[in-house]
């Protein structure tokens, strides 16, 4: 193995560095995503000699999927690996499960993301190349993806959330036999996995079957194929373009109207509801289902309590908005927790928690709490409140239903009692009986939903 007798003049390991000088400020730190096989340890290779150039902190994440008997030794040997190199790794293993209708490697693709989005980095640089990016767009034509589907891998990536590193490609215009090549000059070693030989997998098929034939007729098709997906991308950005001008007029206070939504035309409003759904973080529908649900939307009244559930999503419509969630469980008998005066009452079943906080002239009065348990459950029904002193008490059901809060969240509200009295309900109020007086500190629950 060679660590350090490259120089700029190898062309491969300069093209790296212009894109990382192109891309990173010195300082940063880089996590390689390393599986072991030839792509990533050339990159492992290149990244280690410009670390010390340019420079950043660098380290590794080996992700064991755990599906073929091999994996343990890869880890192994990426362990090994990273000690030659002096560059530390964090494995990942896990254990992938075969779902209805998704591809295994489409499950494994998803669970190894997620890992990544974890890492405590600037960026995850990963070692797709050119030759990977023309298979995907052509698995993506077979599959019958949009625009999006089509659109090339971009060389960085942001991923869903905020504090995760981003995702960098800097091979993403190296072919593979330049990779190979300089594996083989520079004489290091990588393991083979035999799943890549196995023809039954569509990218396999296309590598060993497909593309050789097409490299006969089209030598330079992984670049045309880039060139491709390249106006695709750009199309794929006016589209969204277009969708956040149609939200600005569609979409008040975070939801989508359905009513401003049926002046568009079915293609602008199947783009917004596409981009809306993209923004959430959802799992995009086939076509035929989003058609489904459009045109759904489109046709409900705005009294009509629309619920259509798709992936791990749900939409549901209440009072002419739509809203974009996370696929609810089936309810669970309500649990009940005692409070003892903890500032926060995590509330596992609930998907939220309460904080209790002091304030003058707000709030529960806690003497009138000493009088009998103290609990918070979820609603059961014929439950009466009164949150206003000046008018009667009144059943729960309609308070909720007056200050419009969507139904489905109506029986997963935690909801605070002294004894069998209700004191408290997020969105609704404090309970007369209970309210502090002016001039006297109460305490005040705030319910923090996930």
């Amino acid at each position: 193995m060679a660590h350090s007798r490259k120089s700029k003049s190898n062309s491969l390991l300069g093209d790296a560095e212009a894109v990382l000088l192109a891309h990173i400020k010195p300082g940063d730190h880089l996590t390689i995503a390393l599986s072991g096989g030839i792509d990533s340890v050339v990159l492992l290779d290149i990244l280690a000699q410009l670390s010390r150039q340019i420079p950043f902190t660098l380290s590794a994440v080996h992700v064991n999927h755990g599906i073929s008997r091999n994996a343990a030794g890869w880890s192994n040997f990426c362990s090994n690996l990273c000690a030659a190199y002096g560059v530390s790794i964090h494995v990942a293993s896990l254990q992938i499960k075969k779902e209805a209708g998704v591809s295994l490697e489409a499950i494994a693709r998803e669970e190894r993301y997620r890992i990544f989005s974890r890492m405590h980095a600037d960026y995850v640089v990963v070692a797709q190349h050119l030759d990977d990016q023309a298979e995907t767009l052509l698995l993506q034509l077979f599959r019958g993806a949009g625009i999006r589907g089509l659109s090339a891998m971009p060389l960085i990536r942001k991923q869903d959330s905020d504090t995760a590193p981003q995702i960098l490609r800097p091979l993403l215009e190296i072919s593979r036999s330049r990779i190979e090549a300089y594996a083989h000059k520079n004489e290091l070693t990588w393991i083979n996995d035999e799943s890549n030989d196995d023809t039954g997998f569509n990218r396999n098929f296309l590598r060993h079957e497909i593309l050789p034939l097409l490299k006969k007729r089209y030598p330079s098709y992984p670049k045309t194929l880039l060139r491709t997906s390249r106006h695709l991308s750009e199309a794929s950005l006016l589209l969204d373009e277009l969708a956040a001008m149609d939200s600005e007029n569609c979409v008040v206070s975070g939801l989508l109207q359905v009513e401003r939504m049926r002046k568009l035309s079915f293609a602008r409003a199947k783009n917004l509801l596409r981009y809306m759904l993209s923004q959430q973080g959802a799992l995009l529908p086939s076509t035929a289902k989003l058609e489904d649900i459009v045109n759904q939307l489109l046709s409900a009244n705005k009294d009509n309590r629309l619920h259509i559930v798709f992936g791990h999503s749900e939409i549901r419509c209440f009072k002419g908005a739509v809203h974009i969630l996370p696929k609810q469980s089936s309810p669970q008998d309500p649990e009940q927790c005692t409070w003892q005066g903890e500032p926060c009452l995590a509330l596992r079943h609930l998907s939220g928690s309460i904080r209790f906080t002091h304030v003058k002239d707000q709030g529960i009065n806690q003497h009138k709490l000493s009088d009998a348990p103290v609990t918070v459950r979820s609603r059961k029904g014929g439950e009466r409140f009164m949150p206003a002193c000046n008018r009667p008490r009144r059943s729960l059901k309609n308070l909720l239903q007056e200050a419009s809060i969507p139904p489905w969240q109506r029986n997963t509200l935690p909801l605070l009692f002294c004894g069998e009295q209700l004191v408290w309900v997020p969105g609704i109020g404090i309970d007369c009986e209970f309210q502090v007086k002016s001039g006297e500190t109460g305490i005040l629950p705030l319910w923090d939903s996930a």
